[in-house]
């Protein structure tokens, strides 16, 4: 449904996803605080390239960006070509080398809930110890569901902030910060937590 979706809309989507909130700056700016000049970063539902993977090469970051959306790759290549782009479900991907940072930004949350564990275990599993991930969930406990977006349907689903923490640190991470980026409200609105964790022993 959402790799349908996410082709229909590119165009959409790109016109309108410009640039980093300022909430986005500073959290990406303290996953990035620690790692070396040129590292490789990844981008998991990396979208079109703008603005995160814009912001990861602006800070001289190598990037490998994932995404289902053969029309986001599609924007993502032409905007950034001399980076990695790879065509893949979050839930087939199997991660390789080794990354100073990775990001899952408004991504897990398009994905059943039974499959965030094994995709954060697989990505844990090249993380070196004092790597960060940066990632968002939803904001309160629900069903999945799904709603519209430039008049297509998405699907959505999410553990509860304090479950993804649980099974983060079940992953061997340490949670460094967390927030609320919209708070849950009594309709449509499920709320929005970002989480910073660092690979630990």
């Amino acid at each position: 449904m959402n790799r349908e979706s996410y082709d229909a809309i590119a165009h959409q989507w790109d016109e309108t996803r410009l640039l980093l909130s300022d909430a986005e700056k500073r959290i990406l700016d303290l996953l990035l605080e620690h790692a070396p000049a040129g590292a490789n970063v990844l981008d998991l539902g990396c979208g079109t390239g703008r603005p995160i993977a814009e912001y990861l090469v602006s800070r001289k970051f190598h990037v490998t960006g994932v995404d289902q959306s053969t029309a986001m790759l599609q924007l993502a290549r032409s905007r950034l070509p001399d980076q990695r782009w790879i065509l893949s479900s979050l839930e087939s991907f199997e991660p390789d080398g080794e990354f100073a940072a990775v990001i899952a930004w408004d991504s897990l949350f398009h994905i059943p809930r039974d499959e965030h564990a094994g995709i954060l275990a697989r990505v844990r599993s090249i993380m070196p110890l004092g790597s960060r991930i940066a990632l968002t969930v939803g904001g309160s406990e629900h069903p999945g569901f799904t709603d519209t977006m430039f008049g297509h349907t998405f699907f959505y689903d999410s553990h509860s902030p304090d479950a993804v923490i649980a099974l983060l640190t079940s992953l061997r991470f340490t949670v460094i910060h967390s927030e609320f980026l919209n708070l849950p409200t009594m309709g449509r609105d499920k709320g929005r937590f970002a989480i910073i964790a660092e690979a630990c022993e």
